[in-house]
């Protein structure tokens, strides 16, 4: 049995953790998956938060890796996507189970792993410039979903 990398280990971990996100669960009768971020979505606030902070983490690790900053750009705009459609109530939740967007990712990490070497040097400006983007839109939409149930309950309770 071959011992895998520290960056194969590495990949493993992410592959392992989207799949917790987006297939985890078998829809019995069918042959559809979800995962616990449309389940996490429920949550109000609190659910996409922390689904949020998984995909963040997934594109942050991938950038460490070396991953070139277009392919960057494309798992950040999936996160973005998810994100922006997350936070809309029950029409969001829909939306994780079809978009898959850390599937998508993962897929893109691994692909991207086969045209870049293991030792590639990696720009610290980018990744904290990174780092700041995907905190800023998680919490961006962390504060969205509470502004937005916020509103509906005082529009529910008539308490305005």
């Amino acid at each position: 049995m071959s011992k895998l990398s520290p960056r194969q280990r590495k990949v493993t971990r992410l592959h392992r953790i989207s799949f917790m996100l987006d297939k985890a669960i078998p829809i019995p009768g069918t042959k559809g998956r979800i995962g616990l971020d449309p389940i996490l979505g429920l949550i109000p606030g609190g659910g996409d938060t922390i689904a949020g902070i998984l995909s963040a983490y997934i594109v942050w690790e991938s950038a460490r890796m070396g991953v070139n900053r277009q392919v960057i750009g494309q798992m950040v705009a999936n996160v973005l996507l998810d994100s922006l459609a997350g936070s809309v109530p029950v029409v969001g939740d829909v939306f994780d189970v079809t978009w898959k967007a850390n599937i998508r990712n993962i897929e893109l990490l691994e692909h991207c792993m086969n045209y870049t070497p293991e030792n590639r040097k990696v720009n610290k400006l980018f990744l904290i410039g990174l780092s700041i983007v995907l905190i800023l839109i998680v919490l961006g939409f962390t504060l969205l979903t509470l502004a937005l149930v916020t509103w509906l309950w005082k529009n529910i309770t008539g308490n305005n």
